[in-house]
């Protein structure tokens, strides 16, 4: 890709090069209502200006790419959405805190956990970006243009419409890379750590969609022969993106900033971390109290799982604090029948279960 790439990185030289407040994220656009592409005025630059969260540069990518924002957004609510799902068991569950800076002042410490988000919501873009170019919804883009897999049989048609994931890397790596790359931060500084730490996570997000596209196929024939088959590069479903990169969190590498500017191991006994891993720079805090200085928001009040030992269970969950028990009443459909013809009767039965909260 030539000129959408060309015209994105001259918007982004032409970037305040001044740190920018951590306050505010794009991620906000997930939290706050966007206007279709067509209610866009091509060049009306007071919609961008009032979008929040956005740096200088990624202001001036959407003055270009109007008709991406509501993408970029339905790509955050995706990452928020399976952030909140792959640790909904955990002392941090991915909460949302208010509509700008989305996760709160818990982002400000480089853990493990900041790494995760930075790189799901750049998968987030990377998968909404493509998926908006196979329908139809940006005039920048279209169907995959990916070259035939070299091990697809002889007689199986390539050039279904495929979902154009090198153009959404692309665009989401400008995109969101934007707000680290515009930074000037002195060499070898805390700020230079954090900063290149997000965009390790940032890659590793886009390349966890890249990796897992694989190719789609349908059949034609008469009455399902499968005489031939036509195939596509699709996406993977967001969950296994979201699997693949909690395995990285999992795995993530503590990194510090050498002397020349650069990230490397704490300890060396450990592997270098590729770009498809994830790293981070601070450890983590415990998430068991509220404390407004980190945005740890605690875990009282979180119910928890009594016969479990893993995370979720209530030692771990409650953090030796304790927890209370309480009943309620659980209404579900049961003794569903058939009826000819055509539809299902079910009865609703009630059950009282024990439930458990942290103190």
């Amino acid at each position: 890709m030539t000129g959408p790439r060309l015209v994105l990185a001259a918007a982004l030289l032409c970037s305040c090069t001044s740190p920018v407040a951590d306050a505010n994220s794009w991620w906000s656009l997930a939290m706050n209502p966007i206007q279709r592409p067509e209610m866009y005025i091509i060049g009306a630059q007071p919609v961008c200006s009032q979008l929040p969260g956005l740096s200088p540069g990624q202001r001036k990518l959407c003055q270009l790419y109007q008709e991406h924002m509501v993408f970029i957004g339905e790509g955050a609510r995706s990452a928020i959405k399976e952030c909140q799902y792959q640790f909904r068991q955990r002392r941090w569950n991915c909460s949302t805190v208010d509509n700008t800076s989305v996760f709160g002042r818990v982002m400000k410490i480089g853990s493990r956990e900041t790494a995760f988000t930075y790189a799901v919501s750049a998968a987030g873009v990377v998968n909404a970006i493509s998926r908006a170019c196979r329908e139809g919804e940006l005039s920048s883009c279209g169907c995959s243009r990916t070259t035939r897999p070299k091990d697809l049989p002889r007689d199986w048609l390539w050039g279904g419409c495929g979902d154009n994931v090198e153009y959404g890397y692309r665009f989401a790596k400008e995109f969101v890379d934007a707000k680290e790359r515009e930074k000037n931060y002195v060499r070898g500084s805390e700020e230079q750590a954090r900063m290149l730490m997000n965009l390790q996570n940032n890659e590793a997000g886009r390349r966890a969609v890249y990796k897992l596209a694989d190719v789609a196929c349908k059949c034609h024939g008469v009455s399902g022969s499968c005489s031939l088959k036509t195939c596509w590069l699709q996406l993977a479903d967001f969950r296994k993106v979201g699997d693949l990169l909690k395995e990285k969190y999992d795995s993530a590498a503590a990194m510090r900033i050498s002397r020349k500017g650069k990230l490397e191991l704490v300890n060396n006994r450990f592997n270098m971390p590729t770009q498809e891993d994830l790293v981070y720079v601070d450890p983590s805090p415990d998430y068991c109290l509220r404390n407004e200085t980190t945005g740890s928001l605690g875990t009282q009040g979180r119910l928890c799982n009594k016969t479990s030992e893993g995370m979720d269970g209530c030692e771990l969950m409650c953090c030796g604090r304790g927890y209370d028990q309480f009943k309620s009443v659980q209404v579900e459909r049961c003794h569903c029948k058939f009826h000819w013809c055509c539809y299902v009767k079910c009865k609703k039965c009630t059950e009282i279960v024990d439930q458990y909260v942290c103190k």
